[in-house]
């Protein structure tokens, strides 16, 4: 077992576990910190605990020092450099012609490395403007391209709902999402509404996804042949909130369907959900 604290360097990213070496540092305050990437100031997610070995990531680095009131106008003075920086960079890829674009600027907090983020359809050949930007700030420049999911996560904004993004809101960590769960609960494989703001498929998806999955298993699927009080059937629509299924029987197939709740039928054969190749490759861009 080992004392930590969990510090979160972004609003919503992840926490990471350091060493408070004696200090009793309270949710919400900020300290200072070695990581891979420099001398970074984070938030106190996590106050003081007690963790297994097992959930430690080895070495496990102290905190360097509870942010001071001069640590605090330091990150202040940070910020309206990154902004400056934010549209020299602009500039620099427009003047190199790079098909790219920036997302955003962030010094380290000592300012010993200035990183940008930016997205791009292809592999970007960006030596050049490397060179150029490390003329300008003096500094060692790291450029990292990030997908359309981290861009948004980045930026923020609503989403279709009318909130604010999830992915800026509360989600650590972005959920593997699928075609097939669109197609199990229902939805119209139409990318505009199966797709967030970043083109790719709704976060959102996933959170109702186990309570589709027991209603599947529960719920004669399309297809699957039925036994009802009025004969023999299959079944031609269902819902699965409802439990309500259509069934065209065996005995009348040109009348209109029975409507019979799914405790009322007993299954003889199930039926299949399948997203066929030709609904993959149409969609295959936003998954």
């Amino acid at each position: 077992m080992a004392e930590v604290i969990g510090v979160r360097f972004k609003d919503v990213g992840r926490v990471y576990y350091f060493d408070p070496i004696g200090y009793k540092i309270e949710k919400g305050k900020k300290v200072i910190v070695e990581t891979v990437r420099g001398v970074e100031c984070g938030t106190v997610a996590q106050e003081n605990k007690e963790v297994s070995d097992e959930e430690i990531v080895k070495p496990l680095k102290p905190i360097i020092r509870p942010a001071t009131e001069q640590d605090e106008k330091q990150l202040i003075v940070n910020a309206e450099k990154e902004k400056k920086a934010f549209a020299i960079c602009e500039q620099k890829i427009a003047a190199h012609k790079l098909d790219m674009h920036l997302v955003e600027a962030e010094y380290t907090f000592d300012c010993a490395k200035l990183l940008f983020f930016y997205t791009a359809p292809n592999r970007v050949d960006f030596r050049g403007l490397v060179k150029d930007l490390a003329s300008v700030f003096r500094v060692r420049i790291e450029l990292r391209q990030i997908g359309v999911r981290d861009e948004a996560k980045m930026l923020g904004g609503l989403g279709i709902c009318g909130r604010p993004f999830c992915c800026k809101e509360f989600l650590s960590d972005f959920q593997p999402v699928s075609i097939r769960m669109a197609k199990e609960q229902g939805l119209s494989l139409n990318p505009v509404k199966i797709s967030g703001t970043c083109g790719r498929l709704m976060c959102c998806l996933k959170y109702e996804q186990s309570s589709y999955e027991h209603l599947l298993r529960i719920t004669p699927k399309i297809g699957a042949l039925v036994d009802t009080v009025e004969g023999k059937g299959v079944v031609v629509d269902n819902n699965l909130l409802t439990g309500i299924l259509k069934v065209r029987l065996d005995r009348r197939p040109d009348a209109a369907p029975f409507v019979v709740s799914r405790k009322d039928c007993k299954l003889i054969k199930d039926g299949r959900i399948h997203v066929d190749k030709a609904e993959l490759e149409a969609l295959k861009d936003i998954e």
